[in-house]
């Protein structure tokens, strides 16, 4: 019976696959790794990133700021995206119900790393959002890819 169990979740975790969105060039990439300062020193930069994990990878979630879709999250990849500084900023994902929100006290001039994560759902896996300290932020994003910012599936 346990082989049979074995079997049965093996397969499918084999044919649920790993969502993917489309992502910009290295050099695109690896120019938003050098965690520069936002292009105007009245903005806030914004990071919002999704792990590498086979936790929900064949979800796709949306992610917006300011009520604004910056696109679809896969696992692997981030966005970057620059507010007006100096106050508080949404950020929010698509759950399972209802979107889920992240309220982030923003500086003129400063980054901010955002972490998407995946978690269980009643009928579907959900996502949530979270802060993360810069040091977490910047290792974590230097191991991902871009993604172009796009369509959310998803209204705000």
């Amino acid at each position: 019976m346990k082989k049979v169990v074995s079997l049965a979740l093996f397969a499918a975790i084999a044919l649920s696959g790993c969502a993917t969105v489309p992502t910009v060039s290295d050099a695109d990439t690896n120019a938003a790794k050098q965690f520069n300062p936002p292009a105007s020193s009245d903005n806030a930069g914004i990071y919002v990133y999704r792990i590498d994990s086979p936790v929900g990878a064949a979800l796709k979630k949306d992610v917006f700021i300011e009520g604004e879709c910056i696109g679809e999250t896969a696992p692997g990849v981030f966005f970057y995206h620059e507010v007006l500084g100096g106050g508080q900023v949404k950020v929010s994902t698509e759950s399972e119900f209802s979107p889920n929100d992240l309220l982030v006290d923003t500086e003129k001039g400063q980054l901010y790393f955002v972490e998407q994560y995946i978690k269980m759902g009643a009928f579907v896996g959900g996502a949530g959002v979270e802060l993360v300290d810069e040091a977490t932020g910047k290792e974590e994003v230097s191991k991902l890819k871009m993604a172009i910012k796009g369509t959310c599936s998803a209204k705000k």
